[in-house]
């Protein structure tokens, strides 16, 4: 991705990738209730990406909104906008990652998603101050979703609302019965690598399952697929709850295969063989491997992992506005949809900003 200063040369063309109602947002979220000494939300934005992308500090930032005739504002007096921008910028991540139905690399009928979460410490933590939740285009190798929680929010399937069809790639943090109950319920499916320990699974005779018996029937090169039955643990279920118990039973298959290093990995997928065969498993969950590749870009070009403050009152509005940084860079580099030869797609309500 060619690096592309946002906020500075690229903004005549960042202010037609933004949503329309970007003025309507900012004063519904408050965060522009009085244009006193910023002109407009398309001000306040620029200003928020200045922070976030250029490691000025805050005053710095006003000053250089002032030379760029942006707006006429303090050091603290931004810190107050930054602050009370939060919300509104999770509106704004939210509605520029908003995209068309991409077509399945491999024909499935519905969209092919990644899903992990990377940790975000700041300046002399000694554990985890905030997580990123991501849901990555494997096509595209392009963010969809963002999702910031402090430490306590965990990976999850359940914290994802896929469509009908889809398809969620997730590793071993995802390989829950919870979770992959959830992706059944809106009748998607699921892809992702277990942990056999984490996970009570049974046979399609409704008794437990013992993985470990089972690697010595996996293939040096290829898979072996086996029916199983997750079963889904009641509320608040303790360990060793009862099978006679479960709440539901989701039928999936089991598929084992290794790795060249010698390694049994063990993936569990949702849909039936007719629909994804066994081979198509492996290879639909090698495209995993593009949402590190993303967390590489940010955390190589956008500095995603160099958080200024820890746990103060800009933190999040930071982390926010360096992920629609993000979002409008892939736009800006990998426009989507019929292109021309200058290259973005316009709408008018940003054109005159």
């Amino acid at each position: 991705m060619e690096e592309e200063r946002l906020h500075d040369e690229a903004w005549p063309y960042v202010v037609t990738l933004l949503p329309a109602d970007l003025e309507e947002s900012a004063r519904a979220s408050h965060a522009l209730v009085r244009c006193r000494n910023v002109p407009s939300a398309f001000a306040l934005l620029r200003l928020t990406l200045a922070y976030a992308v250029s490691d000025l500090s805050l005053k710095d930032v006003a000053a250089w909104a002032h030379a760029m005739a942006v707006a006429e504002i303090t050091g603290p007096g931004l810190f107050y906008r930054v602050r009370g921008a939060e919300n509104w910028l999770q509106g704004v991540l939210a509605a520029t990652l908003q995209e068309d139905v991409v077509a399945s690399p491999v024909g499935l009928a519905g969209r092919i998603r990644i899903v992990d979460a990377t940790v975000i410490t700041g300046p002399g933590s000694k554990g985890t101050d905030w997580r990123a939740h991501v849901l990555v285009d494997p096509k595209m190798g392009s963010l969809r979703t963002v999702e910031i929680t402090d430490a306590h929010g965990g990976e999850s399937y359940t914290r994802w609302s896929p469509d009908a069809g889809d398809i969620l790639l997730g590793d071993r943090a995802y390989g829950t019965a919870r979770g992959i109950a959830a992706v059944r319920k809106a009748d998607a499916h699921v892809v992702v690598r277990i942990t056999p320990a984490a996970i009570r699974l049974c046979n399609m005779e409704r008794r437990v399952l013992k993985v470990s018996a089972l690697e010595d029937m996996v293939p040096q090169v290829g898979p072996q697929e086996w029916p199983i039955l997750v079963p889904i643990p009641p509320v608040a279920a303790k360990s060793g709850w009862s099978l006679s118990k479960a709440q539901d039973w989701i039928p999936a298959r089991l598929v084992g295969a290794h790795t060249k290093k010698g390694e049994v990995i063990w993936l569990l997928a949702t849909m039936p063989h007719a629909m994804l065969s066994a081979v198509h498993v492996l290879r639909l969950y090698r495209l995993r491997w593009q949402v590190e590749l993303v967390f590489k870009r940010l955390k190589s070009l956008l500095h995603l992992d160099a958080l200024p403050t820890r746990q103060g009152p800009t933190a999040k509005s930071w982390l926010l506005a360096r992920f629609l940084a993000a979002a409008l860079a892939q736009r800006l580099a990998q426009p989507a949809g019929a292109l021309s030869p200058w290259g973005y797609e316009l709408h008018e309500a940003g054109l005159y900003k």
